[in-house]
């Protein structure tokens, strides 16, 4: 069914993107999956051929096409089973909070870097008691004349690892004032004294992003850094909100295409493997099963793009977004689980890419907000 966001500019950037995936991609992505991590050379790879950070305006490096082209990249590397590279969050995420929210000197300082890949972005707001409960933040920033001492700990980075900056969620304290905790956001860089990354999480799925634990203590962070300047501090939640539905929308992207990677699998697989002396794509139980899957998929990819036409428009609400997110990622592990059924015994062998995807795709229903969060943000609308 074709697809009216799209025009023949997007199908040229598809393919443009779908080759570089094939190419720059996929034959490294079991290496950097021993490895936990990407390759820097991947990175600028994509920032040379200008696959990172689309949305970012000419006057910082970028190309300032919309968030269509967005929705490209994250629906072609789902697409190849490609879940190490955090372009996703890294051009979708971080950079927007820099671009809408930053200081003139801070979007020329971070922004080209970024662009070009040669600065990688993470943002960090879960600690290891606090997950989608965002005012639960214990990370302390002390304002002492022209910098901040922070300390605290976040947990679950993506990007962590590799990154060279990160917006850190932080309660800054100005004791010359009234000493009350301001959740707000603040740039760190990743050569700060004090700042400390442990090694890549050994996680059950997703194991070429190099997901870890940041540490700071004690870490000078300069005044300037505060996201936003010295009018940012305290709007934290707004800023963070503001980004939320974007970034749940963008799950809900990945998790379509992830399942849509999962039928692929399961169709080819069914056509090929006999039972009794004849395909099992023949037998009427896998068929309608298959139906099922294609089904599930068509709805949320419709659901997607309806939701897409609305943040084009700047009228996607919150409640729209955790649908998005909530409904296509359990449907993306339903049918992966399905694929894996499909597969027979081969299904739980790694080697094979479903495995690999089955794994992969449960972190949707828990990142970006867990699945119940989103349910009650749901009812909360009603």
């Amino acid at each position: 069914m074709a697809r009216a966001l799209f025009d023949q500019e997007h199908d040229l950037f598809r393919e443009a993107f779908r080759k570089f995936v094939q190419t720059e991609l996929v034959p490294f992505h079991e290496d950097w999956e021993r490895e936990q991590q990407v390759s820097r050379s991947a990175w600028k790879a994509a920032g040379a051929r200008g696959f990172l950070c689309p949305t970012v305006p000419e006057e910082f490096g970028g190309v300032g096409v919309n968030r269509l082209f967005s929705m490209i990249i994250g629906e072609e590397l789902a697409l190849a089973n490609c879940s190490g590279p955090g372009f996703p969050l890294h051009s979708d995420i971080v950079a927007p909070y820099l671009l809408n929210y930053g200081t003139q000197e801070q979007k020329e300082r971070y922004l080209p870097l970024m662009v070009t890949g040669e600065k990688i972005g993470a943002i960090a707001m879960t600690e290891p008691g606090t997950g989608s409960d965002l005012q639960a933040i214990k990370t302390k920033a002390v304002l002492q004349d022209d910098h901040l001492m922070l300390n605290g700990t976040k947990m679950f980075i993506t990007n962590g690892y590799m990154s060279d900056l990160v917006i850190v969620a932080t309660q800054i304290v100005d004791p010359a004032s009234d000493g009350q905790p301001k959740l707000s956001l603040v740039i760190v860089d990743a050569d700060a004294d004090g700042f400390t990354k442990e090694k890549p999480l050994n996680k059950m799925g997703q194991k070429a992003q190099d997901t870890c634990i940041l540490n700071f203590a004690d870490v000078r962070v300069p005044r300037e850094n505060i996201l936003g300047g010295e009018a940012g501090i305290g709007q934290g939640i707004a800023m963070l909100f503001g980004e939320l539905a974007w970034e749940r929308l963008l799950i809900g992207i990945g998790a379509v295409s992830g399942a849509e990677f999962c039928f692929n699998e399961a169709v080819s697989y069914t056509k090929e493997r006999k039972a009794f002396g004849r395909p099992i794509a023949n037998f009427q139980d896998v068929r309608f099963k298959l139906a099922d899957m294609k089904t599930k998929i068509s709805v949320g990819r419709a659901y997607v793009d309806q939701c897409m036409e609305q943040l084009l428009k700047g009228e996607l609400t919150p409640a729209d977004a955790a649908i998005a997110k909530m409904w296509c990622s359990d449907m993306a592990c339903e049918v992966a689980d399905q694929a894996v059924q499909m597969h027979g015994g081969y299904g739980y062998m790694s080697e094979y890419p479903v495995s690999k995807a089955f794994v992969d795709m449960r972190a949707h229903r828990i990142y970006g907000g867990a699945n119940e969060i989103m349910k009650e943000l749901v009812a909360r609308s009603i």
